[in-house]
């Protein structure tokens, strides 16, 4: 009986142990959240501290960011590549599917020897912003000053930091590739560092609803309203694009009934007029606003590899 005992007692340790040590890998391979601004710093803002709206996430959505934040999803060691690619999640301007097109394109960037970051932005719609439009820009250029000034720490080339996002979070992708202005300057460190990715990735982009007739989203465009100067000088990407602009990739499906695809033709003929080099531009036949990673129709579903390539051959890979 004193066998069985001990016996029962020697086996439950264990399994306790086992549960600890499985408890610990899971949290170690937990991604690291970074805060990208600090407490009182926040700009484009009315509220600060402990005053910040608390965040509003469901079915792995977050609708409402209080804390504008990355999360660091790192390579194996043995594998990792120079190249770093911060994702802003899409999610029609009042959310961000932050799991389909953040963690999950996070997980496949690693796969293949990427360090990612997933954005997640303040968004256009919360009451606490005093210019919604400027919001997610100023979170995105700020997101990528963290990563170039933190480049050596995690072994990546400060000159190989791309963007990448799928429709909305595309726009943002295509918005701080082109914008120039220093929109999240706040007097401390990261002032100095730049701000335009090196590259850009944009997949079902929106990049000019203005003249969208078919666009399913017709919500005003970041906070501000379509008959608003600001928003035709800013917003309709295409009209801002510059030599400035980094070498980027368009994805598109002919068949998106939501973001026409002649949003990525426009973006592309754009980025050829201004004589910006390395771009390319692949559309589907098939796989409408809902370009992801897995369940994609026919050739669809090489787009992954085709965003690999043509990193390894822009030379940012």
């Amino acid at each position: 009986m004193k066998r069985i005992i001990l016996f029962t007692i020697v086996l439950f340790s264990c399994f306790i142990m086992k549960a600890h040590d499985d408890q610990t890998l899971m949290d170690d391979a937990d991604p690291t959240r970074i805060d990208l601004w600090s407490t009182g710093q926040q700009p484009n803002s009315r509220l600060q501290g402990d005053a910040l709206p608390t965040d509003s996430i469901s079915r792995q959505r977050i609708w409402r960011c209080g804390v504008p934040r990355i999360y660091a999803y790192l390579p194996v060691k043995e594998e990792r590549s120079k190249t770093a690619v911060i994702l802003i999640p899409g999610g029609g301007y009042i959310k961000q599917a932050y799991e389909v097109s953040g963690v999950t394109m996070a997980k496949w960037l690693n796969s293949i020897g990427i360090t990612a970051f997933v954005l997640l932005h303040r968004l256009p719609n919360q009451t606490e912003l005093i210019d919604p439009w400027k919001a997610p820009l100023q979170d995105a250029q700020r997101a990528i000053r963290y990563v170039r000034a933190h480049a050596e720490e995690y072994g990546i080339d400060p000159n190989c930091i791309g963007v990448m996002g799928t429709s909305a979070g595309a726009h943002f992708s295509a918005c701080v590739s082109t914008i120039t202005e220093d929109w999240s300057a706040v007097g401390d460190e990261y002032d100095d560092v730049p701000f335009l990715p090196n590259f850009a990735i944009l997949v079902s982009p929106n990049i000019n609803e203005q003249e969208n007739e078919t666009a399913g989203n017709r919500m005003d465009l970041c906070g501000v309203s379509k008959d608003d100067p600001t928003w035709a000088k800013l917003f309709a990407i295409d009209k801002s694009v510059s030599s400035n602009n980094p070498p980027t990739l368009m994805i598109h499906a002919a068949d998106d009934p939501a973001v026409p695809v002649l949003n990525s033709v426009k973006m592309f003929k754009a980025l050829k007029e201004a004589g910006v080099d390395k771009c390319s531009l692949h559309i589907f036949p098939f796989g409408k606003h809902s370009i992801a990673l897995r369940n994609q129709p026919g050739s669809t579903a090489l787009w992954p590899d085709i965003a690999e390539k043509w990193m390894h051959e822009v030379g940012v890979f």
